[in-house]
């Protein structure tokens, strides 16, 4: 938009109308000119800026600035600086050594069920059968007339097999009364064959038979020794 101004002219004394140059904006020294960081750092405390150029020069620098995060980051802090609040020590071979083997057994530590003896599990499967068998045990069949009733493999089954039962106890009972001695090294059942030929205050020699339950068999042993502190002579309650 322009603005007219009026002069006088000395000859006609007339005035006339001339229009005017549009007022340029006062440019300042480079030297005064305000940094673009300087003008976004005083747009916080500025309610207006007067030059439109600065503003959005300032505007400008603060988009392309990258956005400060405020998410909390986790420290790392190294496990052996809890001990060595000074710095580490310097290893030696002979520690690196021990650090190694220590790592090996850790990785090789043997747990209490290695040592345990493995235990068959019999399961027992509920199957059903025929009305005319009998489904329910017989009234004396918890006692041991019963079980001296039974042949000597069916207690072998019972006394191997059915380990920690009052029924494995029985088995052993009825397996004494049939003159048969659990020898407690080789965890057998032996049985006199005939009349030991040497008879001592410690053993007695002879032939005998003994329940193998690995082939499941009886067999017979000549000139073996019986040494009697391997005899298992406790009497069962």
């Amino acid at each position: 938009m322009f603005v007219s101004g009026s002069r006088h002219d000395g000859d006609s004394g007339a005035v006339r109308s001339t229009p005017l140059a549009p007022q340029q904006p006062q440019q300042l020294p480079q030297s005064q000119q305000p940094s673009a960081t300087a003008s976004a750092g005083m747009l916080g405390g500025m309610s207006s800026v007067d030059d439109p150029a600065l503003l959005q020069a300032a505007l400008n620098n603060m988009s392309a600035a990258p956005p400060m995060s405020t998410v909390p980051k986790r420290a790392h802090i190294p496990a052996w600086l809890g001990a060595s609040p000074l710095g580490r020590t310097s290893m030696t071979q002979e520690f690196d050594g021990q650090l190694a083997a220590l790592e090996l057994a850790c990785a090789k530590t043997t747990f209490p069920l290695d040592s345990e003896k493995p235990r068959n599990y019999l399961q027992k499967v509920q199957f059903p059968t025929p009305s005319w068998y009998g489904q329910t045990a017989p009234n004396t069949s918890d006692s041991l007339e019963y079980y001296l009733r039974l042949a000597p493999d069916t207690l072998f089954f019972i006394f191997y097999y059915m380990e920690g039962t009052r029924a494995q106890l029985l088995a052993a009972k009825a397996l004494k009364k049939l003159s048969w001695r659990f020898h407690t090294k080789y965890l057998t059942w032996f049985q006199r064959h005939e009349e030991p030929k040497q008879i001592t205050d410690d053993y007695e020699q002879g032939t005998y038979v003994y329940f193998d339950f690995e082939k499941w068999s009886q067999r017979k042993k000549e000139s073996f020794t019986f040494e009697y502190k391997f005899l298992e002579d406790k009497d069962f309650d």
